[in-house]
Order: structure tokens, then C-alpha cells, then sequence
């Protein structure tokens, strides 16, 4: 049955409409994507997009304001995410998740750190302590098995060497892939990272591209992450949705987003009627041929360009009903032109002026009757602009 055995295509996670507000701030507006099972999905946009409020509801700590958060297991089982309490979410919906902040217990050993994550199969097993105090086989069991699952992980993140030295004496990066490796001891189906490669060096993202490839690779845990590193997005992600002020602005294969226009305008932070100009210096004409300023309705509503409700004439300052597209081959100065409504400038046999001028010269008269006649300082008031 294809409902009991999903392929690596069919989606782990369904964002459909999630809106997230606070007060009259919207940090959110009506974002819908999919993460496929057996996939990094990474999940990116300038500072202050909203990703991690995207997490935070995806997790638990937020209850979103509107919209469904569909976790679909391996056993077919489904859970609306926005109706579990936060506690069920890793428990029942198997979610693991990291933060942007290293969260380990520093005082305790890199053993004792992946044990806690198994807090809940040993409190079973020890019939919450009272088993566990008179040693019974089945908490012996099941501790001796959350041993063997720690010392895995910590192969698995090249730990184990270090199992008995406390958290805290890590290195920078060996402690992302210790939180990597604790959260993968809750047996999720769904890894969230938020900004696991922030502040390593390259060496330290290799390690984690590594590990990350490997638990795509080998335990069917599907991947979604936030990332401001480019190079491990592009490396090792099979989809990229791509958020700026709340709203999606791109959603496809990595090499997709890195070409379309939105998300480099977006990225180098310039406003909706400088996006032209910055393609055009960019100098890709086939991208600028594709460019639409307008909103998306397949990436979301174009209601809002902020995190302040209202519409974008009123955020970003476009005139009413004014639209521009790129052509190709066309140039900075036009773009300018197009935007202030100025016409292009005549070439000189266009030229015709309304009115006598004495900066008329021959090269501005078409060529008719007779050779202009040259002019003197006490031609200017004279016609002869209309012949």
C-alpha cells in the first residue's frame, strides 16, 4: 500500500497558511510549503525574515495565529502540530529540534548529555524510579540500550573519544554536533536546526555537512534547517524556501533560488523599485528578462512587503497601479527613466524642439530643403526651428 509505505518524495511537513501575529505586528503572513521525507529542506532569508518564528510554531513554542501544521509519520499516522500541546510534539509527532544558542548541559559528560534525551524511554523503563531502584531486568535493558545508542551518536558526530569529558570543554563546533547527535537520540522523524553552522569555521562545516548527510543518508530522518551559510545551503540541501519579512519569495531547487531575482534583490537588501537597477548591474540579462516587481500570487498574497499590515503602495511607495518589467538588453538609465515617467531622451535626429532655442544646432534640423545656416549669438531669437 503506497499510504503505509510513503516515498522519499511524498511531504513530511505541510505549512499551509501559517500566519503568525503579534499585536498589530505580523511576523508571519500566510506562508505554505511543503518538506519532503528523505530530504534537507532549508529554510532561509535575511535577518528578521521570520524563520525562526517558523520553528517556534513548528515546535510548540508558538501556537500560530492562523493556518495548519501537518506532520505526516512512517506509520501513516498524521498530527496537526498547532493543536499538541508543545511536550507531544517531539514525543508523539517525533520532532526534534535545535536553537540558535547552544543549549547543552555543560557540567555533565557528553554521555550523560545524550542519556537525557532519553529521558522518557528510561522513566518507562524504570516505572518511574521505583523499577530502576531495585534493579530490575527491564530498566537494565533499557538503560544498557541508551548507552549503546549515546556511544553511536557520539561515533557518528566523531565524539567518542571525548564521552567522559564534560560538555562545556568542547570546542565551538564539536558542541553543534553534540546538540546534532542528542537530538537525533529521541529517534526523530523530523530534525529542525536552526543556524547549526553559525560561527564555525570551514573545517567545522565540513564536519557537519557530514554528519547531516550521513543521518539523511542512513536513518531516513528528514532534514529541515535554517541556514545564513550559503555554501552549506547549496551543498548539501535538496529544497530551498526562501522568506523575506514573513512572506515567501522563492521555493524550489537550490540552483533555482540562487538565479531568481527576488532572492538577490532581497539578499543585497534593496527596495522593490531598485531591484531592476541592481539586475542590471548585476549584468544576467536572461534573469532580468524574467523580472516581474509585482507580487506572486503563487509565493503568497502581495498584501504586505513588511511586518507591518497594509498594502504595498503604502510600504514600499510604489504609485498606484504602476508596474515595471525588464526587457532585454535594457539599461540602467532607462530603468530610471521608466520610474520617474521621464520619456528617454531624443537622439539627435529625433530631436524637434517646441520652441526656438540658440543651442539649436545643424545636426538638430532634418535634412530638406537647404544646408542649415550657421548661427550667430544674434540668431537666437529668430525661428527656423520649424522649416
Amino acid at each position: 500500500m503506497s499510504d503505509a509505505s510513503p516515498s522519499v518524495n511524498d511531504a513530511i511537513l505541510q505549512v499551509e497558511h501559517l500566519s503568525m501575529k503579534f499585536g498589530g505586528l505580523v511576523a508571519i503572513g500566510d506562508l505554505s510549503f511543503q518538506a519532503r521525507r528523505g530530504e534537507i529542506t532549508a529554510l532561509i532569508g535575511p535577518n528578521g525574515a521570520g524563520k525562526t518564528t517558523v520553528f517556534n510554531c513548528i515546535t510548540g513554542f508558538y501556537k500560530p495565529s492562523e493556518g495548519m501544521l501537518t506532520l505526516n509519520r512512517r506509520d501513516g499516522s498524521s498530527y496537526l502540530l498547532e493543536r499538541l500541546p508543545n511536550h507531544e510534539i517531539p514525543a508523539r509527532a517525533k520532532v526534534a529540534r535545535t536553537f540558535q544558542n547552544i543549549r547543552l548541559f555543560s557540567g555533565m559528560t557528553l554521555l550523560e548529555n545524550l542519556l537525557v534525551a532519553q529521558h522518557n524511554k528510561l522513566m518507562k523503563a524504570s516505572g518511574y524510579t521505583i523499577l530502576g531502584l531495585f534493579g530490575f531486568s527491564g530498566y537494565r535493558t533499557a538503560s544498557a540500550e541508551s548507552i549503546d545508542l549515546a556511544r553511536h551518536w557520539l561515533e557518528k558526530a566523531d565524539l567518542v573519544d571525548r564521552a567522559d569529558d564534560p560538555a562545556g570543554d568542547l570546542p565551538y563546533g564539536a558542541q553543534r554536533r553534540l546538540e546534532i547527535a542528542r537530538a537525533m537520540c529521541t529517534g526523530p522523524e523530523l530534525l529542525c536546526l536552526d543556524e547549526p553552522a553559525a560561527g564555525l569555521n570551514p573545517k567545522e562545516s565540513m564536519a557537519l555537512n557530514a554528519l547531516l548527510m550521513d543521518i539523511k543518508d542512513n536513518t531516513g530522518t528528514s532534514i529541515l534547517l535554517i541556514e545564513h551559510d550559503m555554501a552549506v545551503v547549496m551543498q548539501i540541501s535538496d529544497h530551498v524556501v526562501v522568506l523575506e519579512y514573513g512572506r515567501k519569495i522563492s521555493d524550489g531547487s537550490p540552483h533555482a533560488v540562487r538565479t531568481d531575482p527576488r532572492v538577490i534583490a532581497a539578499y543585497l537588501g534593496v527596495e522593490d523599485e531598485d531591484v531592476e537597477t541592481v539586475l542590471i548591474e548585476v549584468g544576467d540579462e536572461d534573469v532580468i528578462e524574467q523580472l516581474d516587481t509585482g507580487p506572486d500570487a503563487t509565493h503568497g498574497p502581495g498584501s504586505s512587503s513588511s511586518y507591518f499590515a497594509g498594502p504595498v503602495t503604502d510600504t514600499v511607495g510604489h504609485s498606484e497601479g504602476e508596474r515595471v518589467t525588464v526587457s532585454k538588453g535594457a539599461s540602467k538609465a532607462g530603468q530610471v527613466d521608466a520610474r520617474s515617467g521621464a520619456a528617454r531622451p531624443a537622439s539627435p535626429a529625433e530631436a524637434k524642439p517646441e520652441k526656438p532655442s540658440a543651442a539649436k544646432s545643424s545636426t538638430a534640423k532634418p535634412a530638406a530643403k537647404a544646408p542649415a545656416k550657421p548661427k550667430t549669438p544674434g540668431d537666437s531669437n529668430r525661428g527656423g526651428g520649424n522649416e
